[in-house]
C-alpha cells in the first residue's frame, strides 16, 4: 500500500471542517497533519506539518491568501470554499505553475451534483428554457450559492435561453447570464439544487439533495487521487472525473 496522503485542513473549527475531519481520520489512505482554525498561522502550520495537500474550507475574505500560501509552501490545494475572487486566478495560477501544484477550485465537492451539471448541459438543446431554485440553511453566508452560479454560467454557455421579464424583476429570482436563480434560506433545510428545464412541449426537473456534508467526502478523496496529476489552476471537480 502506498503511503497516506498528508493532508492539513484549513477552518478545521467551521461546520464542513467538523463534518469531514472525522471520515478523513478514519481513513488509512490519509493522513491528517494539521488542522487551522481562525487567527491561527497558516504558514507556520504548513512548515511544521509540510503536508502535501491543503483543504481550504474557510471564508472568503481569507480563501484567497490562503491558497497562496499553501502554493508557496508546496502543497496541492483543494478550495472548497466559494469566493476566491476571479480576480485572484492569474496571479494564482502563475504560482501554482511555478511550484509545480495544481489549484483545485471547486464550488462543489459533489461529484453527483457535477455529474447533474454535465447531464443538464446535454439537455439544453432539447429544453432551453431554464430556471434554478436552491435552498440551504440560513446561516449559509452566499445566496443564490456558489454551485447554483456555476450550474447557471454553464446552461447560459450551453445555450439555455432566459424567459420573460415583465413588471419588477426582483421576484424572478438574479440574473446570472441570462438564467435565472431563486434562493431560499430557512431553518433546517439541506443543501437542495432544483434545475427546471421546458421546451414548449415537455419538461424535466434534476434535483440534487445533500443531506450532511459527508456528501462532499468523495469530492476530497477524488481530489487527493487526482490532482496531483495536474499543474496549475484547475476549474471544478469535473475536471478530474
Amino acid at each position: 500500500m502506498s503511503e497516506p496522503r498528508r493532508l492539513l485542513v484549513a477552518g478545521a473549527n467551521g461546520k464542513m471542517g467538523r463534518a469531514l475531519l472525522p471520515l478523513l481520520e478514519a481513513r488509512v489512505d490519509v493522513e491528517i497533519v494539521g488542522r487551522v482554525g481562525r487567527g491561527d498561522d497558516l504558514r507556520a502550520a504548513l512548515q511544521a506539518s509540510r503536508p502535501t495537500f491543503v483543504l481550504d474550507v474557510t471564508t472568503p475574505d481569507v480563501v484567497a491568501e490562503h491558497a497562496r500560501v499553501a502554493l508557496e509552501e508546496g502543497a496541492h490545494v483543494i478550495v472548497a470554499t466559494t469566493g476566491l475572487p476571479e480576480a485572484q486566478r492569474p496571479a494564482l495560477d502563475r504560482l501554482a505553475r511555478e511550484r509545480q501544484r495544481g489549484l483545485l477550485v471547486a464550488p462543489n465537492l459533489s461529484p453527483v451534483v457535477v455529474l447533474l451539471q454535465a447531464a443538464a448541459r446535454r439537455l439544453v438543446p432539447y429544453v432551453p428554457r431554464v430556471e434554478i431554485l436552491e435552498s440551504h440553511h440560513e446561516a449559509k453566508r452566499d445566496a443564490p450559492s456558489g454551485t447554483s452560479r456555476a450550474t447557471a454560467r454553464q446552461l447560459a454557455e450551453a445555450g439555455a435561453r432566459p424567459g420573460p421579464d415583465r413588471g419588477d424583476p426582483t421576484p424572478r429570482g438574479l440574473d446570472v447570464d441570462g438564467v435565472r436563480v431563486h434562493s431560499m434560506r430557512l431553518p433546517g433545510l439541506h443543501a437542495r439544487q432544483e434545475v427546471r428545464m421546458a421546451s414548449e412541449h415537455e419538461g424535466v426537473m434534476l434535483v440534487h439533495e445533500a443531506y450532511g456534508r459527508e456528501a462532499y467526502l468523495a469530492g476530497v478523496l477524488l481530489a487527493l487521487d487526482r490532482l496531483p496529476d495536474h499543474v496549475g489552476w484547475v476549474d471544478g471537480l469535473e475536471a478530474l472525473l
